[in-house]
């Protein structure tokens, strides 16, 4: 029996590994490599070139754009979206107080869940649309035609490149929130509510509850979700080529290593310099995990 047993989970495990290998290793294998060569995407014999690619990145200025870019999506969408999706989880799950012994949130909080993840359901390109409606430059925008109405002249949004990124993350923003305000109202709802009601017998506040009780108590899910809000930080192609003028301007303004990487393989057919850049994301992407996992390691709190 114990013979069997091994066999049976061989085999479970074999076809969803093979698939692993295929279609997840075997691609990264290939961008290695193809980096250390000129490959133009054509050629079945390209010439291996060593770490060329990777030293004319040293000297890149849209590369080094991009990365400048990764930096300021880091640093503010993950963040913003946390306190708003926290802020919103916790009027929706705890600010109602105690109501029948038990704690619950504001009224109607089941209806504002499924509309605060909307956004997350549409697709991504037909959110793009919708926001170039919102932030056209001229009147005809729907916030220029709000800002009309009170004497404000039109804001170019998307065409200032002093704006135009913060304008993306904006958008970043009100699309990913709705989803992790089902994420955190979900480890709130893991959490002993005995814990909210103790404290609120003991005349814990809202202040008290959220940030002595709530925030230590959710903080593994927090660590996820900035790890997964950090990961979409390094990604944000499919916003920045519907939204930005010239797929990544004005002025290189908003690009973003998915869409240089996109751009060079297939406009301009360099599809070795393509790759290391994109074996660079991917170690930017991993450095990131990693560390954002090791600096916000805590003790776990068992219950």
């Amino acid at each position: 029996m114990q013979h069997g047993r091994y066999r049976f989970i061989v085999g479970f495990l074999a076809a969803p590994v093979l698939l692993y290998v295929v279609f997840v290793i075997s691609p990264y294998v290939q961008a290695f490599y193809i980096a250390l060569t000129n490959w133009k995407g054509v050629s079945a014999n390209p010439q291996f070139i060593g770490l060329e690619n990777f030293s004319r990145l040293l000297d890149d200025e849209v590369f080094w754009a991009a990365v400048r870019h990764h930096g300021v999506l880091l640093l503010v969408m993950p963040l913003v979206t946390i306190v708003i999706a926290l802020f919103f989880s916790f009027l929706l799950n705890l600010s109602g107080g105690q109501k029948g012994g038990r704690m619950s949130g504001i009224w109607g909080s089941k209806v504002y869940r499924v509309i605060f993840f909307l956004p997350q359901v549409l697709a991504v390109a037909i959110v793009g649309v919708l926001f170039q409606t919102i932030y056209r430059p001229d009147e005809t925008g729907v916030i220029n035609g709000l800002l009309g109405k009170v004497g404000i002249d039109p804001v170019g949004w998307l065409i200032d490149p002093d704006i135009a990124l913060l304008a993306i993350i904006g958008v970043m923003v009100w699309q990913a929130v709705g989803f992790y305000v089902v994420l955190f109202s979900a480890g709130m709802s893991s959490i002993p509510k005995d814990v909210f009601e103790a404290a609120a017998l003991d005349g814990a506040g809202r202040y008290t509850l959220f940030f002595k009780i709530t925030l230590p108590l959710l903080w593994d899910t927090m660590q996820v979700a900035w790890v997964y809000l950090g990961i979409a930080a390094f990604d944000a192609f499919a916003l920045v080529q519907v939204l930005s003028v010239d797929r990544g301007g004005p002025d290189n303004s908003t690009t973003v290593l998915p869409l240089e990487i996109w751009r060079t393989a297939f406009n301009f057919s360099k599809f070795g310099y393509a790759s290391a850049m994109g074996v660079a994301l991917f170690f930017m992407t991993i450095t990131f995990a990693a560390l954002t996992l090791r600096v916000t390691r805590r003790e776990r709190i068992e219950f």
